[in-house]
């Protein structure tokens, strides 16, 4: 296997919008679940999206998973790598985006690092450094509050020079605008002057092409799902597109059908909300969950019994206000574990229970279920809503399985029957 694009995502909910983008440009993917074991059979594909779950654990350990993945995909021949993470940009000031850039960039020896959450699909743009979610700066979007990586200031000029050991830079839209050759003068005027990394605006689909054809000078970049998709459109020119790994996807598997859903986000939360009119939904109580195993056991016995009559779905989401609350009275790290674990449990027992169709909402859910699982990659198939594609298990020595992992803002109101009307 060569690969013509080798990618490291931080959470498994990024890993799958990534992957479902470049699906979409024409590349075939795979998502891997953790750096993949030698012997683990893949077939024959463009790109690799190895999904790791780093965004919030100790900078030095997700400095050392991620070198991991780099030299996994380097030996299969990637000559460009991406480090995916958050549309949102989801860091502190002591990492993990900078660190990880950081080391990267080392191995890497690129003097200038392209850097870009810009997502105009989803609504993220960047302009003279600043982003964007809808209509709002970020530091004023419902992100200030997210319970793990809350986002206060807007400026990833800024944001990424607070945790990073080198100089940040940018590449302004007007400079972008005047074209690709007025991109790489940038950057090299930047790299003179010291500068190891330079934030990039983008506004519109187009700024990301620009991106992406600029990019692939270099061996390193950083963005979300958008500078995948200028990378992809690039390397994508001229090549006919494969349907052999969409259509190892769509075979329908049957069976009892759940979700699970851990985000707080104001979207999985009307998501919910919308469920509650089509299927029985259980919510958790965080109190009893963060007491011991007792609440996750109720929850797969009221499961249990209505498998049989259709979809379900559990939920431990709650406000930010209920959040901040549980964290004040046990700790921010504790509730937090306490709660993935419980859903893990519950994803556990599901399967266990005959569940061959799983959904789950929120980014850390999904990689609490996915390690529980012992699930190694996934094929791409059709894509449900922006950014989140059907998912099935591929090298799991079981049963056959179709999941969705779904980014706690991504989808819109009906998203959980969009997901399971596309898993047969």
């Amino acid at each position: 296997m060569t690969l013509a694009l080798g990618c490291i995502a931080d959470d498994y909910t990024g890993a799958s919008d990534l992957a479902n983008t470049l699906t979409r440009a024409g590349l075939r993917t795979v998502q891997t679940i953790g750096v993949p074991a030698d012997d683990l059979a893949l077939p024959e594909v463009d790109a690799v999206v190895v999904s790791l779950k780093s965004r919030s654990i100790e900078a030095g350990l997700a400095v050392t998973r991620s070198r991991a993945a780099e030299a996994w995909l380097r030996g299969r021949g990637a000559g460009h790598i991406l480090f995916k993470i958050c549309s949102t940009f989801d860091s502190t000031d002591a990492g993990n985006i900078g660190p990880v850039m950081d080391a990267l960039r080392a191995d890497s020896k690129d003097n200038i690092v392209l850097v870009t959450p810009a997502f105009p699909e989803t609504g993220r743009t960047v302009y003279q450094g600043n982003l964007f979610v809808g209509s709002v700066p970020l530091n004023e979007s419902p992100l200030k509050d997210h319970p793990l990586n809350p986002m206060h200031d807007s400026n990833l000029v800024r944001v990424l020079a607070r945790q990073s050991k080198t100089k940040v830079g940018l590449v302004d839209l007007a400079t972008l605008s005047r074209g690709t050759e007025a991109v790489r003068a940038k950057l090299a005027e930047l790299a003179r002057a010291g500068i190891g990394a330079a934030i990039v605006d983008a506004v519109f689909d187009r700024d990301l092409e620009a991106i992406g054809q600029v990019a692939l000078d270099h061996r390193l970049s950083v963005g979300a799902s958008g500078i995948g998709l200028g990378l992809a459109r690039a390397l994508a020119a001229g090549k006919a597109k494969s349907a052999a790994v969409n259509a190892a996807t769509s075979a329908a598997i049957g069976g009892p059908a759940a979700c699970l859903a851990g985000s707080c986000s104001q979207a999985t939360l009307r998501q919910i909300a919308s469920a509650e009119k089509v299927m029985p939904v259980l919510h958790l109580d965080p109190e009893r969950v963060i007491a011991g195993k007792d609440e996750a056991q109720r929850a797969l016995a009221w499961a249990k019994e209505r498998l049989g009559t259709g979809p379900i779905l559990i939920a431990s989401s709650s406000t930010p206000e209920e959040v901040a609350a549980l964290q004040s009275r046990h700790g921010r790290d504790a509730a937090g574990h306490a709660i993935e674990q419980a859903m893990a449990d519950l994803a556990e027992g599901l399967v266990r229970s005959g569940v061959h169709r799983l959904v789950v909402a929120g980014g850390e859910t999904s990689g609490a279920v996915v390690d529980r699982l012992g699930i190694p990659g996934f094929l791409v198939g059709a894509e449900i809503a922006a950014g989140v594609p059907v998912l099935r298990a591929v090298g799991a020595g079981k049963d056959e399985m179709v999941l969705a992992l779904k980014s706690g803002n991504f989808g819109g109101p009906e998203f959980f029957s969009d997901a399971l009307a596309l898993m047969p």
